[in-house]
């Protein structure tokens, strides 16, 4: 019943990983929650799943070395996410010796390649600009969203497989995050909630930023807001399209290339391993058995 995990992180941003290509794990949005409980838990931004590459009727399918799935701690489900697609890719290159390796997530496929330094980069795909590819809940120009909160307004929107919004502001530090974060994650403009940065622009090429991620909350570093902040300052002319991303727990780099993808750089760690009591979980166990309990002191 105990199920081996690994405690990761790019830039602060951590996860809990769990490996269910070989041993199917079913990691309920409730399980999700319970192992990303930072006092009950484990404690994690987010916990990613591995999973055998298939396609929607289960076949085997070539062109990825695996898929990452992605559940926040309220349970729900992420579309991509770059600082796990780094670690999870450091970990395939472990595996395998291979310096090239591709992710798939529910928003595609994210190619990754290993430099010699130790860190990654991720394709994070292209950039989705148009109103309904964010999605947004009628027809606006994903550069200036009639939306505002406090001291906040005027963001630019776009997708990169997940919704963000991005204010851009003169000074973060005046700003109560914690306030207007949730409400501008639950704007009505939003059908899907949305990521929602704050960009403080340093320089032409530098960029001090911070998220509230949706079903996350404030975060330590954001790799897909990172890639959507850079894109919606080099499409308001506030920077060029290559710049570093500085968050919370570190930088990150960011290049937005002429063909509209948009590739990251950054580090990745395995913090510590460990294995968890599935039963505390609830639910159903690997085996088939039936489960009571949620996750804390037995």
């Amino acid at each position: 019943m105990d199920i081996p995990f690994r405690k990761m992180h790019g830039c602060g941003n951590d996860f809990v990983v769990l490996d269910s290509r070989t041993r199917p794990l079913d990691v309920t949005p409730a399980r999700a929650a319970a192992l990303a409980d930072r006092h009950r838990g484990i404690g994690c931004d987010q916990v990613i799943v591995l999973e055998p590459v298939a396609d929607k009727a289960g076949a085997a399918k070539s062109g990825a070395d695996v898929f990452m799935r992605i559940r926040n701690p309220d349970g729900s489900e992420a579309g991509a996410c770059g600082n796990a697609t780094r670690c999870v890719a450091g970990l395939l290159a472990a595996e395998t010796g291979r310096t090239r390796l591709v992710v798939r997530t529910i928003s595609g496929d994210l190619p990754a390649t290993v430099h010699a330094d130790g860190r990654i980069t991720a394709d994070m795909g292209a950039a989705r600009l148009a109103w309904n590819e964010v999605p947004l809940a009628h027809p606006c120009d994903t550069l200036h969203l009639p939306l505002s909160e406090g001291l906040v307004g005027d963001p630019a929107a776009c997708s990169m497989g997940n919704p963000h919004a991005t204010f851009f502001v003169p000074d973060l530090k005046a700003l109560p995050l914690g306030e207007i974060g949730p409400r501008l994650e639950h704007a009505a403009l939003f059908p899907e909630r949305a990521n929602i940065g704050f960009a403080q622009v340093l320089a032409s090429d530098r960029i001090r930023l911070r998220v509230w991620e949706r079903g996350a909350g404030l975060t330590l570093a954001c790799g897909s807001g990172a890639c959507a902040t850079l894109v919606n300052a080099a499409r308001r002319g506030l920077t060029g399209r290559h710049a570093t991303l500085v968050v919370d727990g570190g930088e990150l780099e960011i290049l937005w290339r002429e063909d509209g993808h948009v590739e990251m750089t950054g580090p990745w760690t395995c913090a510590f391993t460990g294995s968890v009591d599935w039963k505390t979980l609830g639910g159903e166990s690997p085996d088939g058995e039936t489960l009571d309990g949620a996750m804390g002191p037995a």
